[in-house]
């Protein structure tokens, strides 16, 4: 299969797995957030040490120690996918799936804004539109909710920082797990430890199923880590931009019609505006991807006439 359309498939595995966790969370009841989230943890790491022992790829471990600042960036980002990952776990176990969804809709313009604070961009004057009617959706959701859709800022922004800082350190999606989930290792194995001494554990309570549930958790949580990790490397930026919608539309088919939440007007009416300020961003990102496409190829043909002369 040639790279482009494996990256796809990949890409499309990722969301996908993504899209459906809502279907996955309520499986753990009677166990609270904070424990599913311990228990991604550790059994995260299983995964990925696994994965890395199959691949025999240990020399990446001297180099990463070797860099403070790239451990201290990973470090950062492991805080930042906890918050995330807790926050969603929550929500689905609470009855706001569609919120849940609504943060990772609007994730792309978290990022769009973050690059005009953080990063110094310009934006262009359809992003400006873009971001402007999802402040909007955000104002006429906080309306219909009677307060600030919380859960979705949280998840849109925290994985927006997610992102940023994993750019940032520029290490492999694996390697990068693998230091993340170490990272958080030693506190999710205290929290597990302190629930059992409490008697408030529900690991190893709940029969033979749960117990394969929870382990489960962190295999479906690491490999769509692993799949998008395979996606990046070679699927273009704007096709990435388009698969990372699977994931909001079918956590919001989740929420919908599955988990039959209550969707009044006002609400329809902040989603259509979310959903208009993703089209205006999409289609104004396809159109300066094409003209790039445009511009290099340009300026490829005129670098043989260049050298002739």
């Amino acid at each position: 299969m040639p790279d482009l359309r494996r990256g796809v498939f990949f890409g499309i595995a990722a969301y996908t797995m993504w899209g459906l966790f809502p279907l996955y969370w309520p499986l753990l009841r009677p166990s609270g957030a904070v424990e599913i989230l311990a228990h991604r943890m550790v059994w995260s790491l299983v995964v990925v040490v696994a994965v890395l022992a199959l691949r025999k790829h240990w020399g990446w471990v001297k180099e990463i120690v070797r860099q403070p600042k790239k451990l201290g960036l990973l470090t950062l980002a492991a805080i930042f996918v906890t918050v995330n990952w807790g926050t969603y776990i929550y929500a689905v176990n609470t009855g706001h799936v569609v919120e849940s969804a609504l943060g990772y809709f609007i994730n792309p313009l978290v990022n769009v804004l973050f690059g005009v604070v953080l990063l110094r961009e310009r934006l262009r004057g359809l992003q400006w539109v873009a971001v402007g009617f999802g402040a909007l959706a955000v104002l006429v959701l906080t309306l219909d909710y009677g307060r600030l859709p919380w859960i979705a800022l949280t998840l849109a922004f925290s994985f927006g920082v997610y992102g940023l800082v994993k750019k940032k350190a520029n290490v492999a999606a694996t390697e990068s797990l693998a230091v993340e989930t170490l990272v958080l290792l030693l506190p999710a194995l205290g929290y597990l430890g302190f629930l059992q001494v409490a008697g408030q554990a529900t690991f190893g309570q709940e029969g033979i199923r749960h117990v394969l549930l929870m382990v489960g958790a962190g295999v479906i949580t690491a490999v769509p880590l692993l799949c998008f990790g395979a996606a990046a490397i070679s699927v273009p930026l704007s096709t990435i931009g388009l698969l990372q919608y699977i994931a909001p539309i079918l956590q919001f088919g989740c929420g919908v019609l599955i988990a039959k939440e209550v969707m009044p007007s006002s609400r329809w009416i902040g989603f259509s505006i979310v959903w208009l300020a993703l089209a205006v961003f999409t289609y104004d990102s396809l159109r300066a991807a094409r003209k790039t496409r445009t511009a290099r190829r340009a300026q490829a043909l005129l670098q043989p006439e260049r050298s002739t002369t």
